[in-house]
């Protein structure tokens, strides 16, 4: 029986990791299966951009279908269309936390790998550390383990209102997350022990590499939507019980426990807004200070 599937998206490496279960849901041991992927051909036409002196370097350029110049005294630089940027605004507007899935849709493994890839090799990292760790978890004794544990804090969470009864009612009612009907479920850790990137900006701020996994959600949230996809984000967790539960490394450290599948409906408000329970500042109100 497997417990979870990991997959470290490195560059252009993609690291699959099969975890075989020893008794219960808890791994015995480890197999590791690498596999290079190349990008799939395109009829979009790349320009070697290494050279800028270069008489083409110097010409309008089209990547992608997108314009974009080089000046004589400039480096190439790649340009995006107003429409885009509209496209863009659009996008994160409608970013939702999402926890209600359709369940007669099942997500394709396309699609998916896509966006996981998409992001997380784009993804900014502290020194190119790259420390993320993406745990797919799939087998019924995984993800009982998650939901149990979600469920436990998620009844501490509850108790934490007593005394303001209307708070509670509506911390009640609301639904926080879509683990019972989320097809796809991921554990975004952090390898605090990793190596790569030698230290670089990270040796006062060791918390960059946490922050550098965040960017790397942050990617996958929005490649996810523009393909229709909703992630939800759960954090309400033990994030060392997901841990020992999974049976993974103590130097890994829980970042997001996300849901992934095809949402029931779409919204650009917030359900939490729509619920009641907290309204979004006002982009007026937006706060921006000089030192």
């Amino acid at each position: 029986m497997k417990c979870c599937f990991i997959v470290a998206v490195h560059l252009c490496r993609l690291v699959a990791i099969d975890v075989t279960v020893a008794r219960g849901f808890a791994p015995g041991n480890l197999h590791l299966h690498a596999q290079r992927h190349r990008p799939e051909s395109s009829s979009s036409q790349l320009f070697d951009l290494t050279n800028p002196t270069d008489d083409s370097s110097k010409k309008n350029r089209q990547i992608n279908g997108e314009a974009s110049s080089c000046s004589d005294d400039a480096v190439f630089r790649r340009d995006f269309s107003a429409d885009f940027q509209l496209e863009f605004e659009e996008l994160m507007r409608w970013r939702r936390d999402v926890r209600r899935f359709r369940k007669d849709k099942p997500v394709d493994e396309d699609i998916l790998n896509r966006a996981l890839s998409t992001a997380f090799h784009s993804a900014p990292s502290v020194g190119l550390s790259e420390p993320w760790r993406i745990v797919r978890v799939e087998s019924k004794g995984a993800r009982d383990a998650a939901l149990n544990n979600f469920m436990e804090q998620n009844a501490k969470a509850l108790e934490g209102y007593e005394g303001d009864d209307d708070k509670k009612q509506t911390y009640a009612s609301l639904k926080l997350s879509g683990m019972k009907e989320a097809p796809v479920q991921l554990a975004i850790y952090c390898d605090e022990a990793s190596s790569k990137g030698s230290g670089l900006g990270a040796r006062s701020m060791p918390e960059m590499k946490r922050y550098s996994v965040v960017s790397a959600i942050t990617l996958f949230w929005l490649a996810a939507r523009s393909f229709g996809l909703g992630v939800g984000w759960v954090s309400i967790i033990d994030p060392v019980k997901l841990t020992k539960d999974l049976g993974l490394s103590n130097d890994w450290t829980l970042v997001g426990y996300l849901c992934v599948g095809w949402p029931d409906e779409d919204n650009d408000a917030p359900e939490l807004e729509r619920f009641g329970w907290e309204n979004r500042t006002v982009i007026e109100k937006l706060a921006i200070s000089t030192a």
